[in-house]
């Protein structure tokens, strides 16, 4: 049974970030200093998707800032080499290129980036760090309709309502559902939360409403920090063996695939419900369709490994499994968070020279 978090985890840092982006700074007085130049990087599709004509408005608005365009850039793109070689702040998203040496070249300006996303690994190489890019992302704006999403789907799975709707849909017979599980309803229960990381937290804040217990397995969550936060911190292998829903918020790191293995999952006890909203690869994921064919487990899984699974894949299949398309992030009128976290940031870099909640290198690491 492995560990929750790795050996190369050095400081607890990544684990306290606040839930709410915290406020800009005031700005400093602009009279004698020149506007930083920013640059969007990223497709158009995300572009459009996540910011309008108000981010755009506000930035030119900011006395601090200076866009090179109101498009995004392609650091691949001969054409684009000119407005990017003056960019001293890039805003990237979802799809932005790796921020390699080769590219990081080509802006030698650069300074900083403001991911407007939330995990910034898909970008963000060993090379920006060794330059010293200072490197912010809206991860905490992204933890609030996760933990959400989280929160409603735990209330559902307790009051069965998953399954009692798959079963009106197969069959004309009234649904036992007091008599179909061991345990159904939200009062009293435990809920076992792994990994404190941002939506972690932000589920343990949304759980004080509910009359729950909760547990917490993370290493670097102390006594002390456990009880500021209302709970009690216990060991993995005691959270799955004490609790009545698992849910999972731990970063996909090389030691914790396949953390939630077969000894982790064989403790958990009958009527148990486990929730993925982190990372599908986290699972093993036939350990837990073992189980899941046994009767006796449930699941919400809002990730798999791969994302879409095939289709033989077994946990389509499975009984008590719940599986949506990875939509627990930001959708919709929730990309609203994410743009406006990278507005404010940006200006708060460029009023400052320093981000308000900057990600720091010795954290990256073991940042989902």
């Amino acid at each position: 049974m492995g560990t929750p978090y790795p050996p190369e985890r050095n400081r607890p840092t990544m684990t306290s970030r606040p839930v709410t982006p915290p406020v800009v700074p005031a700005r400093r007085d602009h009279a004698h200093r020149s506007p930083v130049p920013v640059a969007f990087v990223m497709p158009e599709a995300t572009f459009t998707r996540v910011f309008d004509p108000g981010d755009l408005a506000a930035l030119h608005a900011s006395e601090a800032v200076r866009l090179v365009a109101d498009r995004p850039l392609d650091p691949d793109d001969p054409r684009d080499l000119p407005l990017l070689a003056d960019a001293e702040l890039l805003v990237t998203g979802w799809g932005s290129p790796v921020l390699s040496a080769d590219r990081l070249d080509r802006m030698p300006r650069l300074r900083a980036v403001v991911h407007s996303a939330g995990s910034v690994k898909p970008v963000v190489d060993t090379d920006v760090w060794e330059r010293r890019i200072a490197v912010a992302s809206s991860a905490a704006a992204n933890a609030v309709p996760v933990a959400e999403f989280t929160v409603a789907v735990i209330v559902l799975a307790a009051k069965r309502a998953f399954a009692s709707a798959a079963a009106l849909r197969s069959d004309e017979t009234p649904v036992d559902v007091e008599g179909s599980w061991p345990v159904v309803g939200m009062h009293g229960v435990t809920v076992g939360v792994v990994g404190a990381s941002r939506v972690g937290r932000a589920v343990i804040e949304r759980l004080r409403d509910y009359d729950v217990r909760v547990l917490v397995s993370d290493p670097y969550l102390d006594d002390d920090e456990a009880a500021l936060l209302g709970v009690t911190a216990v060991d993995l292998g005691t959270l799955a063996a004490s609790s009545d829903v698992v849910t999972l918020h731990a970063p996909l790191l090389p030691s914790t695939r396949g953390l939630v293995d077969r000894a982790v999952i064989g403790r958990m006890r009958p009527g148990t419900t486990l929730v993925n909203t982190a990372r599908g690869a986290i699972v093993d994921q036939d350990a837990l369709a073992d189980r899941l064919d046994r009767g006796d487990l449930a699941a919400v899984l809002d990730v798999t490994e791969p994302e879409r699974l095939p289709p033989d894949a077994r946990l389509r299949s499975t009984p008590n499994t719940f599986i949506t398309p990875h939509i627990a992030g930001s959708l919709g009128n929730e990309l609203r968070r994410l743009a406006d976290n990278a507005v404010r940031e940006t200006i708060a870099f460029a009023a400052t020279g320093a981000f308000t909640d900057p990600i720091v290198p010795d954290g990256f690491a073991v940042q989902a």
